[in-house]
This record gives C-alpha cells, structure tokens and sequence, in this order.
C-alpha cells in the first residue's frame, strides 16, 4: 500500500486520482490557497523574467508584498508589473554577481526567498549523446547558484530569524522516483541538478533553523512554461497547469512553512512529500 503521506511517482495516474476524486487541493488551488500572508512582506525572486518566476512576481506584488525581482537583463513583461522592483544584471553563476545583490535591494530584511532561477537543457541526453558542459551549467545554475544568492543575502544580515526560504527545485530531483518516471534512464544533467539542488536545501536548512531561517525544498509542478515545452505533448494528460496556478500553488506551500515542517521536499501540486 502507498504511503498516504507521499505523492504518487507517476504523473499520469497522480492526475487522474485528483480528478477522479475530485481533489480540490490539486485541482483548485485557489479552494485552498490564503494570500493575505503577503500583505507587507518583503518577497525576493531570482530568475523571475518570464514563466514562473514572473507569476510568482505578479501574484505577491497583487496581494501587497514587496517584490525584489531579479533578472539577467531586464524584462518587459515585469516592467509592466505594479509594485515589484527590478533588480538587472544578476547571474546565479557569478560570485560577484550574487555577492553585489545585498547592496542593490536596501538595507531591510527579506521576509521571503524565492531562488527560483534555473536552466533546462533541451535536447535529450542519452549515454550516446552526452554534453557535459550542458550538465555542469545546469548544475552551477539550479543547485549552487541558490546557494551563492542565499549565503550573500544571510552573510549580509537580510535573512534573519522567521525568513522562509523556498528552493524551486523538481520532482526530477527525487531519486526514489527515477524507476518510475525514467525507466530508460536519460537526461543526466537535469535530474543530477535536481538531486544537488535537493541535498544543498537541506543541509542549507540544518545549518540555519539554529538561527530561526526555515529553508525547504519545493517542486512547483508541472507548469506550461517554456522549459517544460519539451514535454509539451504530456501537458494534458499529466496536468500541467498554467504558470498564474502555479505561482499560487508554491505560495500556498510557502504560507504553510514552519520550523517543524522546513528541510523537506514537497510537491506543490497536492501538498504531499516527495521522496529523495
């Protein structure tokens, strides 16, 4: 028997359990979902651009946080967003780059950080069809890149005791679930990003809760954005939802984060664990 406290591996049946029975939690997030958390919160958002990161920009800046957005090059999408500030120029690769970032957002402390910037290599990989520059650049973007943001943010006194820190990583990160949802192996850059992604929260998270900052690990679900359009013709049939739902779907989780609850690894579809 499956463990009711952990999410189903295979995406299809996962969707048509939620449907079926009529999960409201899966299916509207908004049955479930309580913004007013935001309201006067200071919220910073790496990667937000365009896709998730974007939504997750416009759903907190619409319930009255503060929004520090940061993108490599600006945006005009954000641009066109009330009440969320565009901080340019920041690359999750660079150690300068993140090691700048508290001087760019002000002096006040950050209630909420989302590390949200990441990269998809396109083509599949295959032991055939290898490309290990791809791999160590996706490694550098989704599993140190947060931890460079994080540790100049924290060395900077921005995050203090009660701040939340959300690390967007990915279902493909779960180790456990590479049977399932890969049996035939593949795309080995991705899902050892992930992983790291997913042992850095954690050890993130043990390091800090002493200091009152609760770090977890969040898989936003599958969203119809541009890096998941690779996958494009599952969008149906494994419920991919619209990055706007998702952004309130991560929200939701964030909302509900605690001391006891931080250092895990959720799946923002349904609020489940996910197991590494």
């Amino acid at each position: 028997m499956a463990n009711q406290n952990f999410s189903m591996p295979d995406q299809v049946a996962r969707h048509s359990k939620a449907k079926a029975e009529n999960i409201q939690r899966v299916l509207n997030i908004d049955s479930v979902y309580d913004p007013s958390f935001l309201k006067d919160t200071r919220v910073l958002i790496t990667g937000a651009s365009r896709g998730l990161g974007l939504e997750l920009a416009k759903e907190c800046a619409a319930h009255g946080a503060k929004v520090i957005a940061t993108t490599r090059a600006k945006s005009e999408a954000l641009a066109q967003v009330p009440g969320v500030t565009e901080v340019t120029g920041i690359d999750v690769t660079s150690d300068e780059s993140c090691k700048r970032l508290p001087t760019l957002v002000g002096d006040q402390p950050i209630d909420i950080l989302i590390n949200n910037a990441g990269y998809f290599y396109r083509p599949l990989e295959t032991i055939e069809n290898l490309n290990f520059d791809e791999e160590l650049k996706m490694i550098d973007i989704c599993a140190v890149g947060p931890l460079r943001v994080t540790a100049a943010l924290f060395n900077a006194g921005l995050l203090k005791a009660g701040a939340r820190v959300a690390m967007i990583t990915s279902q493909g990160g779960s180790i456990a679930w590479r049977t399932v949802q890969n049996p035939s192996g593949h795309d080995f850059g991705h899902h050892m990003s992930k992983a790291a992604a997913n042992m850095m929260g954690v050890l993130l998270n043990q390091e800090l809760r002493g200091r009152g900052v609760m770090v977890t690990n969040l898989h936003p679900g599958f969203n119809r954005t541009d890096m998941t359009e690779k996958y494009k013709e599952a969008w149906d049939v494994e419920g991919a939802v619209e990055p706007s739902v998702g952004a309130k779907r991560v929200m939701h989780e964030i909302s509900r984060m605690t001391p006891e609850t931080a250092g895990g690894f959720v799946n923002c579809e349904d609020g489940l664990s996910i197991p590494w």
